[in-house]
């Protein structure tokens, strides 16, 4: 619940709050907290892709694979794949 509390925040440009959230939930064992923060990363990409790719280049390696898979999903093909094999690029935020 914490997480999608946070949606009202990205929906007018706050992202603290979420990235927050996400850090402490990013060791969480279960799988639909996992759904629900790629989900809520995923709509901060929508609004601003370079603090979402910000905070995977920082994480994404230790992210469930559910939740990398969540926030990543809307990125094009290639860039998803890179994520997926564990090596995005620093600074490419602006590049596919």
């Amino acid at each position: 619940m914490a997480i999608i509390a946070t949606f009202h925040g990205i929906k007018r440009g706050r992202f603290d709050a979420t990235l927050h959230v996400a850090r402490w939930l990013r060791d969480d064992p279960h799988d639909l907290i996992h759904k629900a923060v790629g989900w809520m990363l995923r709509e901060i990409g929508k609004r601003n892709r370079r603090v979402e790719e910000t905070f995977l280049t920082q994480h994404a390696a230790r992210m469930p694979p559910t939740m990398l898979r969540y926030a990543i999903e809307r990125f094009p093909e290639r860039r998803r794949q890179r994520y997926l094999a564990g090596r995005p690029q620093r600074g490419s935020a602006q590049r596919t």
